[in-house]
This record gives structure tokens, C-alpha cells and sequence, in this order.
């Protein structure tokens, strides 16, 4: 559970074989050239002197390469937006990361670049949600995803495309083919071609998951590959890696990673060998067995790589237009809204407060200042160094809306609700609000101090899901806190229901409150804001997302404002401090 960059990938079985699309939840990567993925994972991992920190990149190895290596600068801001701490794998946007040809039938080829879209939006864990997760709950990701499933909340994502003619490849101020810049929807739009539906958890995860093997060079007649230098490099990597993983060449043959349509060639044999061929031959031209099998041809679907017209010498050395490192850093942090920019400046404070020389903060400081002169001020506010002398930034004035989440789908589907009661709570109350959120696609969990069930004013028992020491505020996506004198008198008491409402509140998610529960808000300490008075009327009040209503018993108002915050996902005009540099 911490933040990074989440590996997105789909096997398509085709009549034509296996086609891997294979990616991240961020459009770019940090490199250029494939040559320096050895470095990029050293520099990462803990420190060989010392073996720590362990999962974290908040060390000198780390920033000391990201500041020798400016080529990285776009995707650290990636990495250190909302991006990189996702709410769901349900709610994270997938990429190709890399420029392939599309090939038509009549040999017309044109760029493309390859998204999934989820139909939940984009949404994120808070910084400090996510650390608690990391040790309370290090499978939260997993047991989201598995448990969507099964409750029938099945997890959707729109196949998309870019599409640019290849006479357009020089139209733009940055390279198409560079693995560190993406292409803005607002110039190039994405097309939704089809829709991927998780519609049944695996049989096995070691025979399914484990043994998966995805390839991005596993593609199909009219997909090609381009002169991307980090793609070429993967064309490679990744076909050994795999050979190592699984034991040997015959990973194509284990059941998860099988063609559905029949493949038969001479490249046989060898470790893990799951076909038993007849015949002497095993080599291609042959005579004892009339060359077969031979390769399909053009016309029987064989695969025919693209005929790209190349000119002039191969060297080892990136285009001129892969040196600018900042331009699309600029225009990254351009599209954020100031609460992103400022979730941005407060992980480089933790990333980067964390390194120890005081050489490297400071060139940390002046590799963003040349991104942007304000976030090199207000990252070296946090870091123990002084903010750069000279003015910086690269001039980038554009933005892309697309890229910043306060732009995305919102929904109530599949939310989760704690609903925190004691014996005593009101059966009516509490049975309204569990029916029809429902409705709404939002799944509640009952949380008490103890399991079992607790009863409710009329003698009604409701089964505990969870209690204050295994379920915990940032679990869920919202909470509510139904009336009844005696249930609202325990929790009022109870220390750890205090802290769950409060820590709520602090990480700008949905709290729903009725009657008697509406005490529970001042008694957690949480001030600022309007709730609904003694003498006030059976209509919700809503203030920053604390959503109140007194003297009700039709619940339906409360429920219908309630649902409609959580769907919002956060309320971030509770976040306090925001800087004045914005």
C-alpha cells in the first residue's frame, strides 16, 4: 500500500492468437531508453548497505537518480499526484504507455495509443489512508477487487483509443514516440472502441494469476510495434523474464497463457514441454516432412510486420526531441487543481524530507524549479533547504482537464458505508438507510464494539460485521450515525468511535447523521460546520458533506442527500491549509 505505479494488463484471446496489452495507471514512465531499467529498479530498492527502507523510494538512492536523470521529472509528479495512491483497482485508469501501429487491411498504418477507462471514475486514497492501510489491512487492493466480484458489483472498463495518422507524427512540441510524454485528449481524443467486464473471480491463483505471463511482443496481425526506444527494449525484457519466472520456453503452454486457436510449429521440445508431438522433424526447411508446418501466409492471416521505410545510419542515441524533460512536467502540474498540486508538494515534503543529503534536497529543488518556480519554492519550504535564487519553469501556459481527477465520473455504485450502532440504536432509522442505499449500489457494514449482534429499540437484532479494533475508518467510504438514545450514549463514550467519526471527517469522506446520532459530530470534536438543530424541521442539512436531519422518521430526504455526497467521493473544502501560493 504504497505509493506507486500500478502494472495493468489484459490477455486477449483472439482467433489469431494472444494479444498482450500490457501497461501502467499512468501514461508515461520514468525513462527513455530501455537500457536504464536495471538502474531505475536499483536506485528504488533499499539502499544494499543497509537493506531499507523497504517498498518505499523516500531514500537518497532514489531522488540521486531522479536528479542525474531529469528524464524522470514528468512521471515523479505523476507518481506523487492522487495517481499514485488509487482508492480501487475498480476506480484506476489504465494505459499502454507506449505508441503501436494499428495496420488495416489495405497496409495503411497509423499511431495509436491504447486506454482503459473505468466506468467508476478516477479516484484516490488520502496519503495518510493509505499508510494506515499499509498495516492494517496490506491486502486492501486484493480483498476490494475479489469482494466486488462476488457481490455481483462487477468492475468495467472502456477500451479506448488514440488514433494519429502517421503524416501527423511531427505536429506536436513533443515527441509521439517518447515513453516519458502522453498525448492530451484534448488534441487527440479517445475513442471508445469496446468495454471489459470482471465479471468472475479466478479458480486458482497460483494455476491463473501466478503463472500468467504477459508479453507485450504477443500481438496479432493489424498491431505493430514502433520506434519507442523503451518499447523496443520490452520487446526483449520481457520474453526473458518470463523464461526465467516460469522454467524455461514453454511458458506459452501452461493453461492461463495458452492460444485458444491452434498453433503448431517446429519450436518444440525443451523445459516443461506440455504438447506431445509425433513425427522426426523438428526444424525448419525440411524435407522428411514436406517443410510442415510451414508459416501461414498474408493471405491465410499469418502475421506480416509492417514495411517501415527507414533511412540513414543506427545509432545508439535519442532524438533531439527526447531532450526536453520538463515541458509536459509543466503542463502535468498546469492541470492540476490546487488541492492536487498541494497532496503533490506534500509528497515530495515526505519523499524527500526523508533523504539525508542535504546535496540531493537541493537538487531536487533545482530539477522541479525548471518545471515550475512556485512548486520549487513550496517544495523547499518543507525539506530544510533554501528556495532557488533564479526564476524558473519552462513557459507552458496549456493544461489537459482530462488529466485531473476533480474532472472524473462519479458514482455511488459499490461504495461502502459503516454504519456504527450500539444496542439501542432505532430499527427503523437504521433498516431505511441499509435498504435503500442499496438501491443506490452502496453496500453498508454494521460496526460495534463487540460481534454478535446488537438489538435495537423494539427487541430487532442486527448482525455486527465489524468491530472498532478490525474495522477501521478508512476502509470505508463513508459513515452514518443512526439515532437511538442508548446506542448514541455508548458510542458518545467510546474512544475509538470517536476517533473512527473523527478521522472520517478529517479525510474529507461523507458522514450521514439522524437524530439522536447528530450529537455524536460535537461529542468527536468536529466543529465548522452546520448541523441540524433540535428545533429544525425533517429536512437535511448538508454543510461540507455532513450530511444532518433532526425529527425525522421518513428518512427518504436524508437518504437521497446522503447518497448524492457519496457519491462526490471527498468534500475538499474541509482541507485546511492549502497553500498561498495558489
Amino acid at each position: 500500500m504504497i505509493r506507486d505505479v500500478r502494472g495493468f494488463a489484459v490477455k486477449f484471446y483472439t482467433e489469431e492468437g494472444v494479444f498482450d496489452l500490457v501497461g501502467n495507471n499512468i501514461p508515461i514512465f520514468f525513462i527513455q531508453d530501455a537500457m536504464k531499467f536495471p538502474d531505475v529498479i536499483h536506485a528504488a530498492k533499499p539502499e544494499p548497505n543497509r537493506e531499507i527502507p523497504q517498498a518505499a523510494t523516500a531514500h537518497d538512492t532514489f531522488w540521486d537518480f531522479v536528479v542525474n536523470n531529469t528524464e524522470t521529472a514528468h512521471m515523479v509528479l505523476w507518481v506523487l499526484s492522487d495517481r499514485g495512491i488509487p482508492r480501487s483497482y475498480r476506480m484506476m485508469e489504465g494505459f499502454g504507455v507506449h505508441t503501436f501501429r494499428l495496420v488495416n487491411e489495405q497496409g495503411k498504418a497509423r499511431f495509436v495509443k491504447f486506454h482503459w477507462k473505468p466506468l467508476l471514475g478516477v479516484h484516490s486514497l488520502v496519503w495518510e489512508e493509505a499508510q494506515q492501510l499499509a498495516g492494517k489491512d496490506p491486502d486492501y487492493h486484493r480483498r476490494d477487487l475479489w469482494n466486488a466480484i462476488e457481490a455481483g458489483y462487477f468492475p468495467e472498463y472502456e477500451l479506448g483509443v488514440q488514433i494519429l495518422e502517421e503524416e501527423h507524427e511531427f505536429a506536436f512540441d513533443f515527441d509521439i514516440l517518447d515513453p516519458t510524454k502522453f498525448w492530451p485528449e484534448e488534441l487527440i481524443p479517445v475513442q471508445k472502441i469496446g468495454k471489459l467486464t470482471l465479471n468472475r473471480n479466478v479458480d486458482n491463483f497460483f494455476a491463473e494469476t501466478e503463472q500468467v505471463a504477459f508479453h507485450v511482443a504477443n500481438v496479432v496481425p493489424g498491431i505493430d510495434f514502433t520506434n519507442d526506444p523503451l518499447l523496443q527494449g520490452r520487446l526483449f525484457s520481457y520474453l526473458d523474464t518470463q523464461l526465467i519466472r516460469l522454467g524455461g520456453p514453454n511458458f506459452h503452454e501452461i493453461p492461463i497463457n495458452r492460444s485458444v486457436s491452434p498453433v503448431v510449429n517446429n519450436q518444440r521440445d525443451g523445459f516443461h514441454r506440455m504438447t506431445i508431438n509425433r513425427g522426426v522433424t523438428s526444424y525448419s526447411v525440411n524435407s522428411l516432412q514436406d517443410n510442415d508446418p510451414r508459416p501461414s501466409t498474408k493471405k491465410e492471416g499469418g502475421y506480416v510486420h509492417y514495411a517501415e521505410k527507414v533511412d540513414g545510419r543506427k545509432i545508439r542515441e535519442r532524438s533531439p526531441s527526447f531532450h526536453d524533460h520538463f515541458s509536459q512536467a509543466t503542463f502535468f502540474w498546469n492541470s492540476m487543481s490546487d488541492i492536487e498540486k498541494q497532496h503533490i508538494i506534500n509528497a515530495f515534503h515526505f519523499e524527500v524530507g526523508n533523504v539525508e543529503s542535504k546535496e540531493i534536497r537541493e537538487r531536487v529543488v533545482e530539477v522541479f524549479n525548471q518545471v515550475d518556480n512556485q512548486l520549487a519554492i513550496a517544495i523547499a519550504a518543507g525539506i530544510g533547504v533554501d528556495p532557488p535564487m533564479i526564476p524558473g519553469g519552462t513557459g507552458v501556459k496549456g493544461q489537459s482537464p482530462a488529466v485531473s481527477q476533480m474532472n472524473t465520473k462519479h458514482s455511488t455504485l459499490s461504495r461502502k458505508v459503516a454504519i456504527l450502532a450500539e444496542n439501542g440504536v432505532n430499527e427503523d432509522e437504521i433498516t431505511q438507510v441499509i435498504n435503500r442505499l442499496k438501491n443506490f449500489g452502496v453496500t453498508t457494514e454494521i460496526i460495534s464494539t463487540s460481534l454478535g449482534t446488537i438489538k435495537s429499540t423494539t427487541g430487532h437484532e442486527f448482525k455486527v460485521d465489524k468491530t472498532f479494533s478490525t474495522g477501521e475508518s478508512v476502509m470505508y467510504d463513508a459513515i452514518y450515525l443512526p439515532g437511538g438514545k442508548k446506542s448514541v450514549k455508548q458510542l458518545s463514550d467510546d474512544e475509538k468511535a470517536l476517533h473512527f467519526i473523527k478521522e472520517t471527517y478529517t479525510h474529507a469522506k461523507t458522514i450521514g447523521a439522524s437524530n439522536e446520532g447528530v450529537d455524536l459530530i460535537a461529542d468527536a470534536q468536529i466543529y465548522g460546520i452546520a448541523i441540524a438543530s433540535t428545533e429544525s424541521t425533517a429536512s437535511p442539512v448538508n454543510s461540507l458533506g455532513v450530511i444532518t436531519i433532526r425529527n425525522a422518521s421518513n428518512m427518504t430526504s436524508f437518504i437521497q442527500s446522503f447518497s448524492q455526497a457519496i457519491a462526490k467521493h471527498r468534500h475538499w473544502k474541509r482541507e485546511v491549509g492549502i497553500s498561498s501560493f495558489f
